[in-house]
């Protein structure tokens, strides 16, 4: 009888492995313990979605690191962030008031386990590829739909190829009014401003931009004699001053300034120009110059002062020169 008792609890502790959850994660029901109050980090809106102004960014879980060169990044966050401490920072951002996460189509699997075992689900903004042939688009469309997402927009790196490679408007377009048709707000994103100034000349009229913006005033920022229209694309390794993984917003003031033109909503990403820059200087930076929103990747133990300062930084710049959209 002892063999056989060893047994099921050998295979009930197998069980979880395999699932991704040990016994510990899948018990716990208790909200983790914060200081701070409900309700203290502030609200917006896109389209008809209610989205906290600092979303928890999927790259950390999805182990897309930009690491200038530091080989090893990639690996070490992929291997912190196990199902389980997936699940403990999320729930930690939601204790805080984060209510969305940004994601790659590919990072869906843990968030959707997440989902699933909670009343409290966290909202999802999904970037996905843009395709000219519209059966192709409308399908990715309604695949992320179907998974749940709450809100979908173009990636970034996708859209700034096509732009670069000379791609047409109406493929962004399509997209949008794709995304339109299946009930959800639809964005654009992108690291060039060339992207949503082409967008609102040719009225695509998304919902929503997500656009890189960070400070330059950083020790690994390009210099601006070598600053070129989409650098980050590539690496220039036989330049040490042209952008090697180290700058993803190059004109920073004239964002800013365009933006300022803008009545949609804005979400800013790479603000920490990719850790390069502290999050309260980034932050501060970042909505007093106009952004409505911010994407943060945050490991479990970044969560809570990352919320902190976010608030701080909300308090500060109520009033400023672009009016808060959403």
């Amino acid at each position: 009888m002892g063999a056989a008792y060893g047994s099921i609890e050998e295979n009930t502790l197998l069980a979880a492995m395999q699932d991704g959850v040990a016994e510990t994660s899948q018990s716990k029901t208790e909200t983790p313990k914060t200081d701070i109050p409900p309700g203290s980090l502030p609200c917006g809106k896109i389209g008809n979605v209610s989205v906290s102004r600092l979303f928890i960014g999927g790259n950390l879980i999805g182990g897309w690191a930009h690491s200038r060169d530091l080989m090893y990044t990639s690996k070490l966050f992929t291997s912190y962030n196990t199902e389980p401490k997936i699940f403990e920072t999320l729930e930690l951002a939601q204790a805080c008031g984060i209510n969305t996460i940004q994601l790659d189509p590919k990072c869906w699997d843990a968030v959707l386990k997440y989902n699933q075992r909670r009343a409290a689900k966290i909202q999802t903004m999904i970037c996905i590829p843009l395709f000219e042939d519209k059966t192709k688009m409308n399908e990715a469309i309604k695949r992320q739909v179907d998974l749940g997402a709450t809100l979908l927009y173009s990636h970034g790196g996708v859209t700034d190829r096509h732009m670069m490679n000379g791609g047409k408007m109406d493929v962004i377009g399509q997209m949008v009014d794709l995304i339109k048709a299946q009930g959800v707000p639809a964005g654009v994103g992108s690291h060039s401003l060339n992207v949503p100034i082409a967008c609102e000349k040719n009225k695509i009229n998304p919902d929503y931009y997500v656009k890189t913006f960070h400070t330059d005033q950083y020790w690994s920022a390009t210099p601006k004699e070598s600053r070129k229209e989409y650098d980050w694309m590539k690496a220039h390794p036989a330049d040490h001053n042209a952008n090697n993984d180290g700058m993803w917003c190059n004109n920073p003031e004239e964002t800013a300034a365009f933006m300022e033109t803008v009545e949609v909503p804005w979400v800013a990403f790479k603000v920490m120009a990719a850790g390069a820059i502290m999050p309260r200087k980034a932050f501060r930076y970042v909505y007093r110059h106009g952004a409505d929103f911010i994407i943060a990747g945050m490991f479990d133990f970044q969560v809570e002062t990352d919320v902190k300062i976010a608030i701080d930084s909300l308090r500060k710049f109520r009033s400023r020169k672009r009016p808060w959209r959403g």
